[in-house]
């Protein structure tokens, strides 16, 4: 709750001193998003979407008339999914968690402060719409991590685990998004648009061991990534 006050705290400080400069502008988003994990190891198989939500100031630095920088800062919430794990082994092992069957479901709920770095292209107006094109990548902070267990021989919990120490604090990510911007008036707009965004780093620290019959154990250490589809609804000043 205290890193949400101080993100939105300078998010509304930076969005307040940027007013008043005309290549500048600055906005805030509210927007609904889905999310899957996936893995690198064909033994661990995508399970589940979170469904979770952007909240957060964006600015736009338009150096042309139609072409922008687009950053911010904001919460990712719930994002995250969940994976399917053929073989028995030992997974979340710094979170205390012990050894789980073969089917075991891991689901991931986590949190990141979220600071994108992307290119605005943007049409001429058509009436009062502008479309939009928005090619990117962001950089997101763990802030929060809570899992589920689920799966054959495993006591239905709706417990959360506190997986903190099993998930990698820096998240690296590709997006890409397009929409369309509506002017209200002369200084304000209402924008909405899908964006897809795909990571590249691995969000698991790799801790955990797989446990094989007739096979001796081995390090878990496939590269699971989040993907995640957000529709963008937001406001601009």
């Amino acid at each position: 709750m205290r890193s949400f006050i101080w993100t939105l705290g300078f998010g509304l400080f930076f969005a307040l001193t940027a007013r008043g400069q005309e290549n500048l502008k600055f906005g805030f988003q509210l927007s609904p998003s889905f999310s899957h994990m996936r893995s690198t190891d064909p033994d661990i198989r995508a399970g589940g979407t979170n469904l979770g939500l952007k909240m957060g100031v964006m600015s736009e630095y338009y150096f042309r008339e139609n072409y922008a920088f687009a950053t911010g800062i904001g919460f990712f919430f719930n994002t995250g999914g969940s994976l399917l794990h053929q073989s028995a082994g030992q997974y979340w092992v710094r979170s205390g968690l012990d050894s789980l069957p073969a089917q075991a479901r891991l689901k991931y709920n986590l949190q990141f402060i979220e600071i994108p770095l992307a290119l605005k292209m943007q049409t001429r107006e058509f009436g009062y719409v502008r479309y939009f094109l928005e090619p990117g990548m962001s950089l997101a902070i763990n802030t929060r991590a809570n899992g589920q267990v689920s799966g054959p021989g495993i006591a239905d919990s709706d417990q959360a685990i506190n997986i903190r120490k099993d998930v990698n604090a820096l998240l690296l990510s590709l997006s890409i998004g397009a929409g369309a911007t509506y002017s209200l008036n002369e200084s304000l707009a209402l924008t909405g648009g899908i964006f897809f965004q795909s990571g590249f780093t691995d969000v698991t620290d790799d801790s955990g061991t797989v446990l094989e019959a007739g096979k001796a154990p081995r390090r878990e250490d496939a590269r699971s990534s989040i993907n995640a589809i957000t529709i963008r609804v937001g406001i601009i000043f």
